[in-house]
Formats: structure tokens, C-alpha cells, sequence
């Protein structure tokens, strides 16, 4: 069982940037977080888990959602057991508690979907102020 912590969460301004990270523990060596997928996902009060970004097992594919598409980054630290968001120009918003999930296959069919995902971080929250 994969068990992931994020942190980084926080008060921010608009225009500022935050790094969240994500540790994943439990049952889970080195090799097998190397081969997971990992997303980020975030969900604002009264809204749906959206998909935020996502990076492949490899590293070596990333994708984002429109809304936060030049503006943040994710990458990951396998030796650590670590993925990263790295948000810049934040705006009001992107409030939300963003979580960080994994799931045990490459960015293909569904890999923006919350249900295609099987381990759960408890998310960080993020305030952006105006």
C-alpha cells in the first residue's frame, strides 16, 4: 500500500508562488514508486477534484490543465519518493486543497480522471488573496 503526505500549502498573494510536495511511504520501494504515474488534483468548496497536472512514470511526459498551463510544474524525485508542484503567478483562483494521488500505469486513457488514480494523499490547503 502507497501511503503520500503533501505539504507546502499555504497563504499567498496573487502574483506569489508556493511548491507543494508530495511524499509517498508505506509498502512501497524505491523501483516501485519509479513506477507509478503521479497526479495532482485540486478541489475548491462546492466543486468537483479537478485535475491539475500529471507526470509519467518515466518522467519523461508531463501534462497540465489548461487553467494552470504555463504557470506550474510538476516533477518528481523517485530515489526520495517525492513529486513536486511548483506554482507561479498564482491566482485568487487557485484555492483549493490540492492533493496528490498515484496510480500504477502510464498518462494514457484516463490519467486525468480522479477515479483512474488508487492512493490519496489527506491535501494541502492553498489560499490565493486578491
Amino acid at each position: 500500500q502507497v501511503q503520500l503526505a503533501e505539504s507546502g500549502g499555504g497563504l499567498v498573494q496573487a502574483g506569489g508562488s508556493l511548491r507543494l510536495s508530495c511524499a509517498a511511504s508505506g509498502r512501497t520501494s524505491t523501483d516501485y514508486f519509479g513506477s507509478l504515474s503521479m497526479g495532482w488534483f485540486r478541489q475548491a468548496p462546492g466543486q468537483e477534484r479537478e485535475f491539475v497536472a500529471a507526470i509519467s512514470w518515466s518522467g519523461g511526459r508531463s501534462d497540465y490543465a489548461d487553467s494552470v498551463k504555463g504557470r506550474f510544474t510538476i516533477s518528481r524525485d523517485d530515489p526520495n519518493k517525492m513529486v513536486y508542484l511548483q506554482m507561479n503567478s498564482l491566482k485568487p483562483e487557485d484555492t483549493a486543497v490540492y492533493y496528490c494521488a498515484s496510480r500504477p500505469h502510464g498518462l494514457g486513457t484516463g490519467f486525468r480522471s480522479p477515479q483512474n488514480y488508487d492512493y490519496w494523499g489527506q491535501g494541502t490547503q492553498v489560499t490565493v488573496s486578491s
